[in-house]
């Protein structure tokens, strides 16, 4: 079982890092080990795009296309933040910022980071589901706080008080869905095989407060504004690497856990429901990002309040629910994944150059890091949504369908939002790259794990734009499937 594999050697890959001394060593290894994962991981999804169905390992582990596709994606960004993390960490440990037990501690942390969402997304039962949850919350509370500063360790307690409230929110959803369970249909269980074959007969009144909570609690994790407040100071304060793992992946399991219940939410009270709430957070969440983006100072907050607004486009495109925005939200739970993660890795090499993440003290990248300007170049165009990168793709798919189904003014909000963040992150960008070059600081060439790094996720930001690879697309579509109750 190739799931068995991807778990199996992620688990070794974090014992292994308490016994290599050596920080590159170590790096190498942690990148080989992630690099079998991906490939464990192409090979299941091949499958399930060449004959659907789903895979049930016990009664511990179900896995269909909606896990897979996650599955795929976190497995995906593991190849290239381990990558990325080579140098970083290396660099980190040679200017005595870390020692050879924090790097130690660094790779262990990392690869039970990693665990925990493939756990996520891969457990049948909702209430383990949320186990994997908090455990996703504890091992990256320590890699946001792991420099142990004063900003980083507020940012890590304000990530751990905020994020448990919203699982203590979500605890409470799921103990509601098992009341309705339990009481309407009689079957003690959370597995979500069993809870959704029953939907239809579940009491609708507590099924609409069990998702509100759900929503709520997990929209929490996912940085959903009005809850979204921890997010900044987290991705802002963690190693750029974990930056990456935070918005590209750990957000959207968030996404992942709340669309599991609205599959079965939308069996018992319909899709009416649980599409005007995801609409109603989806336009909110763009709208306070894109103010936040116009404003911001500093480099990695400004990545951050991205995030909010992907997860508002996201969120959008589920409201919509028409099965070309379900295709284009999932489409994009991908594209920003790899897109915001090329961004994340090029202001790790910013800010370790420049020793600060103020925008306005950072100034003519272009001439000291020029590959790093030229991907950041890249990563901007494509991160606000142009033509012919992989984000326009699903931000178009989304836009077509909000306007095919008749919510106009949603779609109008939609785009002024989007245009404003357009609008602030390039201008904030250009003065960033283009601007006068600090005087005595010489051209930085990056080593090649990193541009590694960069290439491996530019491929799919370029390539994207043009095509959807055909395991992607068939795992798309079996998720549109089950998401609308196929």
């Amino acid at each position: 079982m190739e799931i068995l594999f991807i778990l199996g050697i992620t688990a070794a890959l974090a014992f292994t890092a308490l016994f290599v001394n050596n920080a590159r060593t170590l790096g190498a290894i942690n990148a080989f080990g992630h690099v079998v994962t991906a490939f464990f991981a192409l090979k299941m999804a091949y499958a399930f795009a060449l004959v659907g169905g789903s895979l049930r390992i016990g009664n511990i582990f179900y896995i269909d296309a909606l896990s897979m596709f996650f599955i795929l994606t976190i497995s995906i960004l593991n190849v290239a933040s381990s990558l990325y993390s080579i140098e970083y960490i290396k660099g980190e440990f040679t200017e005595g910022i870390l020692s050879l037990k924090k790097v130690k501690t660094y790779y262990a942390l990392f690869n039970i980071f990693s665990l925990s969402m493939f756990l996520v997304v891969i457990l049948n039962n909702m209430g383990m589901v949320w186990v994997a949850i908090e455990m996703t919350t504890l091992a990256s509370a320590f890699l946001v706080g792991f420099h142990n500063n004063k900003l980083s360790i507020e940012a890590a307690w304000k990530y751990i008080i905020i994020c448990s409230v919203g699982i203590v929110l979500a605890l409470f959803g799921t103990i509601f869905f098992y009341h309705a369970v339990s009481s309407c249909v009689g079957i003690r269980t959370l597995d979500w095989t069993e809870m959704v074959s029953a939907a239809s007969r579940l009491s609708p009144h507590i099924v609409k407060t069990a998702f509100l909570f759900i929503l709520v609690g997990y929209g929490t994790k996912a940085g959903i504004v009005p809850m979204h407040t921890w997010l900044p100071d987290a991705h802002s304060q963690a190693l750029s690497p974990i930056s990456a793992l935070l918005s590209g992946v750990l957000l959207k399991t968030a996404i992942y856990a709340i669309l599991r219940f609205a599959v079965i939410t939308n069996r018992c009270v319909g899709e009416g429901y649980t599409h005007s709430l995801f609409l109603f957070f989806g336009i909110l969440s763009l709208g306070v990002a894109a103010g936040f983006i116009l404003v911001q100072k500093d480099l990695k907050r400004l990545l951050a309040y991205s995030s909010v607004e992907h997860i508002g486009i996201i969120c959008f495109g589920l409201g919509i629910g028409t099965p070309m925005a379900l295709y284009g939200a999932m489409l994009h739970v991908f594209n920003h994944a790899v897109t915001k993660s090329v961004m994340f890795f090029g202001a790790g090499n910013i800010v370790r150059r420049y020793g600060t993440n103020n925008m306005n003290v950072i100034r003519g990248v272009s001439g000291i890091m020029p590959f790093t300007a030229a991907v950041l170049i890249i990563g901007a165009f494509a991160l606000v949504g142009s033509p012919p990168f992989s984000i326009f793709v699903s931000e178009i798919m989304i836009l077509i369908s909000a306007f095919t189904k008749g919510q106009y003014l949603a779609a109008a909000a939609f785009l002024l939002f989007i245009a404003a963040a357009f609008g602030g992150i390039i201008f904030h960008l250009g003065k960033v790259i283009y601007g006068k070059r600090p005087e005595g600081m010489e051209v930085t060439k990056e080593p090649v794990s990193t541009k590694a790094a960069f290439v491996f996720l530019l491929t799919f930001v370029i390539f994207m734009g043009f095509k959807i690879p055909f395991v992607i697309n068939k795992l798309l579509l079996l998720t549109v499937d089950i998401i609308k109750g196929v």
